[in-house]
């Protein structure tokens, strides 16, 4: 059975590309270089996501929904630039479960993927630190390395936000993290990490 590859890579409208990094438009308020895709109305709580026919989906919400079911694959065939986006942000995912301890509460958890999102020192397509380089580009000059960097870092911030939310389900009510999603934090995807 192969992985599950991203529903946007068939969007009509392709995506701005920088070196083959997509930046694809996400449903959020934190500053960015793309614009935001609207909330859903009425709103829904945090640790949801809109359906994928919602104008409100975006790549985010994708790599959430996949992540558990891809974390499995030591292979992964990229089919469009949209599966460059989702393979970062299951890295960047499975990061940040690696943050959160099992008896930590929602402030210490939240302060220690935060400080990993809010960090401005990753790598990079082209960088030598970037796991796979062999399947992408770098940015062609300077100026788009800092707009890939500026999207990238929008899309850690806001990945974290929504991982937290789901890992600290107010519905569980005992402010611990679910064991469903730490369980995933020895995995590796494709074997790599960031």
């Amino acid at each position: 059975m192969p992985a599950y590859n991203s529903v946007f890579n068939k969007d009509p409208n392709p995506p701005r590309l920088v070196g083959n990094f997509p930046l694809l438009p996400l449903r959020t308020k934190v500053r960015g270089p793309v614009y935001p895709l609207p909330f859903p109305d009425p709103p829904l709580p945090a640790n949801q996501s809109p359906d994928e026919e919602s104008e409100s989906y975006d790549i985010l919400d994708e790599v959430l929904a996949l992540f558990r079911a891809n974390t499995f694959f030591r292979n992964f065939e990229i089919q469009g630039p949209a599966d460059r986006l989702l393979v970062y942000g299951i890295w960047f995912v499975s990061d940040c479960l690696s943050k959160i301890r099992p008896t930590a509460g929602v402030r210490d958890a939240t302060k220690d993927v935060m400080n990993l999102a809010l960090d401005t020192n990753f790598a990079i397509p082209g960088d030598p630190g970037w796991p796979l380089n062999q399947m992408y580009e770098p940015p062609r000059d300077r100026q788009d390395s800092e707009i890939l960097r500026q999207y990238m870092s929008q899309v850690r911030q806001e990945l974290a936000a929504r991982l937290l939310a789901r890992v600290y389900d107010e519905a569980s009510g005992d402010g611990k993290p679910s064991k469903w999603w730490l369980s995933f934090t020895k995995r590796k995807f494709m074997g790599k990490g960031l």
